[in-house]
Order: C-alpha cells, then structure tokens, then sequence
C-alpha cells in the first residue's frame, strides 16, 4: 500500500481557474492589439486625407499662379487688356487667397503678401514694367513655397 500521508490533496479547482486566467489574460492582450491597430489606422487614414487635401490645393494653387501670371503678362507685355483684365486678376488673387487657407501658414502669409501686392500694384502693372516685375515676384514667391510643401509630404 502506498503511502498517502504526505500527499498533497488535489485542488480540482486550480487548473480551470488557471486556464480561466489564461483566457482572461488572452482576451485582454487581444482586445489591446486591436485598440492599437484600429488607432493607428484611424489616424494614418487622418494623414493620408490631409495630405490629399493639401495637395488638391497646391496643384489647383499652381494652375491659378499661372493663370494670373499670364494676366500680367498680356496686361503689360502684349497690351491686351482683354486677356489681361485687372478683374480676372481679382478673381485669381481671391481664389489663390483662398486655396491658401487649405494648406500650410508658409503658403498662406505668401499668398497674402501676393494679395497685398496685387492690391497696390494692379493698377500701374499694364503702363509700369516695376509693378508687373513686383507682380511677378510675389507669384513667384508664392509658387515656392507651393513647391515646397508639395515635396514636403508623405
């Protein structure tokens, strides 16, 4: 007969309490990983969207600067004041101003600088070489800051 009086009595309750604790422990680390993974895919989703917005507008940004760029040269240069009309400079200004606001400071303080200028140049640029020149400069300005905030993203 065997000895059995220093046996430990078997606790029936120990292995399903521990296999209960793995599961508890299982579902925890399972419910983490996937709070992680969604936050993270919430906020890549956030960039990515920003930075399609962003560059909708400078691509846009960059057609309008042309646009107004060619205003002033048939203002000045060609002496078309139909092509070149001060009017649809106001409009290309408004709307460069406005784009401005969907993308980064850099491009907005140019684009108001742009704006400013717009303002105290546009009446002399077709008589003036000066003002289509400072008119011209502030496109420009403007274009490299687009330029830049387009190979900034990611």
């Amino acid at each position: 007969m065997a000895n059995t009086t220093n046996r430990k009595p078997i606790n029936p309750q120990k292995p399903a309490t521990m296999r209960l604790s793995v599961f508890q422990i299982t579902a925890i680390f399972s419910m983490l990983f996937a709070l992680i993974g969604f936050s993270y895919n919430v906020w890549r989703m956030e960039i990515t969207e920003y930075n399609s917005n962003v560059r909708s507008a400078s691509f846009e940004l960059l057609l309008q600067l042309a646009e107004l760029e060619s205003i002033v040269y048939s203002a000045h240069y060609d002496q078309n004041l139909q092509q070149g009309n001060p009017r649809m400079g106001w409009v290309k200004v408004g709307l460069i101003a406005d784009l401005s606001m969907i993308t980064e400071p850099k491009v907005q303080a140019s684009a108001t600088q742009l704006k400013q200028t717009w303002q105290n140049q546009w009446q002399t640029m077709a008589q003036e070489e000066q003002s289509a020149q400072v008119i011209v400069a502030a496109i420009d300005d403007v274009r490299i800051e687009v330029r830049s905030l387009i190979q900034a993203l990611r």
